[in-house]
Formats: C-alpha cells, sequence, structure tokens
C-alpha cells in the first residue's frame, strides 16, 4: 500500500493500515462514549418529567418539554445577575491567580534563589494539613471582614500548592541562561519574567487558567459560607443549588400534600441546570484545548 505526498512516495505496509484503522475506530467509540453523557443530560432537560419516569433517560425526548428550562429562567434578572458574579470572579481571580503562580514558580525554580527548597515545603506542607473550618470562618469574618463579599470567594482559591508545584515543574525545563544573558544586557528580574519567561510558558499558563478557571466557575461552598441570602446576586453554582433544593423542598411537600409530584419536573430540573451551569465551560474548552495537552505534561520531559 502507497500513498502519494506532495511529490513524494510514502509506502506504508498493510499492518501498519490495519493498526492505524483499529486505532481511529476504537478512538472514534471512546470519543462517542464521552460524549454519550452530555447527549444525555441535554436530551434529558428537554424530556417530560412523567416520560422521564415511565422511560428513563434517553438520548431523544420521547416527550418534548421545556418545562425545566421555564423554571430555571422564571427570574431572567436572578440568573443574568448571576451570570455576571460568576464571570466577573472567574475572569479576575483567574487572572489575578495565574500572574501570583506564575511569578511564586518562577522565583521558586531559580537556583539563584537559596531559599527556593524551604519555601517549596512551606508550600507543599498547606497540602498535608488544614487548620479546619472554624478558624477558617473566623479569619474571613472577623479579622478580614470579608462576610457578604465577593473577595471571600476570590482570595481562599486565589493560589493553590498544586498549582504552584506544577508552574515550577514547567519552568524548570526553561534554560536558566535565558536569564543570565538578559541580566548581561541590563533587563532586571520583572523585565525578564514579563518578556521571556510568560511568553515561553504559554502552555503552563493555559494549564493553570484552565483549572483556575474551572474553579472558580464551579465553585459554591465559599458562596454558601460567606455570601448571605439577603444578596440579590449570588455566584451561578450557588443560585442554581438554592433552586433544586427550593424545587425538592416542594416536591416532598406536594408529594405530603397529596399533590402528584409528577408535576414537579426535579429530574429535568437537574438536567437543564446542568446544561445552563456547564454550557460556556464547553463552548470555551475547544480555544484552549491545545494548550492544554501540551501542558498536561508539564514537567514529565524536560527540554
Amino acid at each position: 500500500m502507497a500513498i502519494r505526498k506532495r511529490g513524494t512516495r510514502i509506502r506504508i505496509d498493510t499492518s501498519t493500515a490495519v493498526l492505524n484503522g483499529f486505532s481511529y475506530i476504537f478512538l472514534g467509540f471512546f470519543a462517542l462514549a464521552c460524549l454519550l453523557p452530555f447527549l444525555l443530560m441535554i436530551a434529558g432537560s428537554f424530556t417530560d418529567e412523567k416520560a422521564i419516569i415511565k422511560y428513563g433517560f434517553r438520548l431523544w425526548p420521547p416527550e418534548f418539554s421545556t418545562f425545566a428550562y421555564e423554571l430555571v429562567f422564571q427570574n431572567p434578572d436572578l440568573v443574568i445577575g448571576s451570570y455576571r458574579v460568576t464571570i466577573l470572579i472567574t475572569l479576575g481571580g483567574t487572572a489575578v491567580g495565574l500572574f501570583l503562580i506564575a511569578m511564586c514558580g518562577y522565583a521558586l525554580q531559580r537556583p539563584d534563589f537559596m531559599m527556593r527548597n524551604h519555601i517549596a515545603f512551606y508550600i507543599y506542607f498547606t497540602t498535608l494539613f488544614s487548620g479546619g473550618l472554624v478558624p477558617f470562618y473566623l479569619l474571613m469574618v472577623k479579622f478580614l471582614k470579608l462576610k457578604d463579599n465577593y473577595l471571600a470567594v476570590v482570595l481562599p482559591a486565589l493560589m493553590s500548592p498544586w498549582l504552584i508545584i506544577l508552574m515550577r515543574n514547567f519552568m524548570k525545563s526553561i534554560p536558566h541562561s535565558i536569564t543570565e544573558s538578559a541580566k548581561i544586557d541590563g533587563a532586571n528580574d520583572f523585565h525578564i519574567f514579563i518578556r521571556l519567561i510568560l511568553p515561553l510558558s504559554v502552555p503552563a499558563l493555559a494549564t493553570v487558567g484552565l483549572f483556575l478557571a474551572l474553579g472558580y466557575w464551579n465553585e459554591w461552598y465559599l458562596s454558601l459560607l460567606f455570601l448571605s441570602p439577603n444578596m440579590k446576586y449570588r455566584p451561578l453554582q450557588l443560585f442554581l443549588y438554592n433552586l433544586i433544593t427550593r424545587a425538592d423542598f416542594i416536591r416532598n411537600s406536594a408529594a405530603s400534600s397529596n399533590i402528584p409530584p409528577q408535576d414537579i419536573p426535579m429530574e429535568s430540573m437537574k438536567m437543564a441546570t446542568a446544561v445552563v451551569a456547564t454550557g460556556p465551560v464547553v463552548l470555551f474548552y475547544p480555544f484552549v484545548q491545545r494548550y492544554f495537552i501540551r501542558g498536561i505534561v508539564i514537567g514529565a520531559v524536560k527540554g
């Protein structure tokens, strides 16, 4: 078997062609298996609750219904406000956190920084032990006065020890001779970091930034702790969590009042809230996928 490419003749034996064919088929089925849960989620969100109870979840709605979305967007102002808060928290927290993590990782990999191993040990030590929930809550509320403040959601997730170690391991692959050459030319450490190190660390920045953004986007626990219900706009995940909780409460109350619980689309509402929460992330991921694939092996191979 032979194929022609740009005037050259490349020979591929039969065994290689068969192996490639089986590989493509296997990867195709694997990709389809990964896609099925999303299709079930979308189809379930448009399925009537009674049909879900009768037939279960299917790839195509046996009885089409948008009632779940009507309940989710019953107050569109609250949904849009929650989206706005979550987007601002995600963008702001990711930008600041990525810059601080990159600076920290760069400093910890510098051979001329004498305290790098001691500081790296202190950062790693925080992954083994925690002060607990009560001291953390007192710190945020009593000492930092961040009750009902969006900074209470941003600051705790701003820097992660694991992401700092990840960034440090990637920056170790950047030759230190680049820093030394720039210093000879008169550049200071900050200019070296901005002009040389950051452009060479795009795969690591995309990977760490994706982890930070997903963490902020899916955050609801800190919001539940520090943002009281009297705030009009709270992050999207907490808004959807409260929506499901209220629907479950109404469903249980209806069941105790001899009202048919099937009239409350609990299962389809769960699927609808999942679509609302994950939709923007799924649309954004293809733009950073190539950087994420390159950065996922950070530190595995040193160049």
